[in-house]
């Protein structure tokens, strides 16, 4: 049995227990390798197989690691055209597990992290995969979350406004030098806000690798993980963050050479106008939506290396190296909002 300083094996079973689930046997808590955010295991007992996520173990930001957030919105989104994996259990205030802790069902289905996985993959399995991802997206802009219960889940009206003003705050906080471009960015586009937006569940981290593919056909997608930064909030700023993640220099942030940077993939802009078509939307002022998307990439690698520089890494070496690619999604926002 392997256990974690995050989680441990004792208050995991208090947890389970305490949610009317019968744990059968030993508890085996595994550390799932990968990612810069919330701690993920996979655990077993003798029948069940299960996800569970914390927040990391230090440098947290605010808002960045909400554990109730996955839950409410994983929840709501059980019985939509969304797949998500099933809920189990929650710790909202962190009393049982130390820090607030989510566990859901396993979903079983390769996980395209790395240029390495990508290379299981034929070229049509890989273009099948993203353009499944974006009609999935398309799919999450399309639930009425009024009718899923989601309608307290916060305000979409000003979203893309906050969102800025958010990013400018996390750089207050993570930033570990003064980079006048990222203030030059922030004000355009504090000035370039979109005066109207559409309204729906945005999931505000959406890539390959946040996706589990079917197993029997990887140009499926068997459910959508990591939704941590969801919300209610203008949808063009999901597909925005998807295409400025296929920038080469994600792999920094990552400290891997990252799938979704691959050129085997569809470009940016092939990406943005699938999602177009298979939404019915038009991508308004897609300028303002990249910079943004780029001013958000650019404080969540420094936030990287600043949880590195706290202690509180949980993407494994290089951790601290993540900022370095801050500067170049400044100047690929700079670029263009020009």
């Amino acid at each position: 049995m392997t256990e974690h300083p995050g989680l441990t094996a004792d208050r995991l079973r208090t947890l389970l227990s305490g949610n009317d689930i019968d744990v059968v046997g030993d508890l085996r808590i595994e550390l799932i390798s990968g990612g810069r955010s919330n701690l993920t295991f996979d655990v077993r007992d003798d029948v069940h197989h299960w996800v569970a996520r914390r927040p990391p173990m230090g440098g947290l930001t605010p808002s960045a690691h909400d554990m109730e957030r996955e839950w409410a919105v994983t929840s709501a989104l059980a019985d939509t055209a969304v797949p998500v994996a099933a809920t189990v259990a929650i710790d909202r205030s962190g009393d049982v597990i130390g820090a607030p802790c989510t566990i859901v069902d396993y979903v079983d289905g390769p996980v395209v992290r790395s240029v390495d996985d990508l290379a299981t993959l034929t070229d049509d399995q890989v273009t099948a995969g993203a353009h499944a991802l974006v009609r999935t997206l398309a799919d999450l802009h399309a639930v009425d979350y009024e009718a899923v219960g989601l309608g307290d889940f916060g305000r979409p009206d000003g979203f893309a406004a906050r969102q800025v003003k958010l990013w400018s705050r996390q750089w207050g906080i993570v930033k570990d030098r003064e980079l006048p471009d990222l203030d030059k960015l922030v004000g355009i586009l504090t000035d370039r806000v979109p005066k109207t937006a559409g309204r729906s569940i945005v999931h505000g981290d959406l890539r390959i690798d946040n996706a589990i593919l079917s197993p029997d056909d990887p140009g499926a997608v068997a459910a959508v993980v990591d939704w941590e930064l969801s919300a209610l909030g203008d949808p063009i700023t999901d597909i925005a963050l998807m295409c400025v993640y296929r920038e080469p220099v994600f792999s920094t942030v990552l400290g891997f050479d990252a799938a979704w940077t691959s050129d085997r993939y569809p470009s940016a802009d092939e990406l943005a106008q699938r999602y177009a078509q298979a939404s019915g939307t038009d991508l308004g002022d897609w300028a303002f939506y990249l910079g943004l998307a780029n001013l958000k990439l650019g404080v969540i690698a420094a936030g990287i290396s600043h949880r590195a520089r706290e202690g509180g890494s949980s993407g494994g070496d290089g951790a601290e190296l993540a900022g370095e690619a801050t500067a170049t999604f400044i100047a690929r926002g700079l670029e263009a909002v020009s």
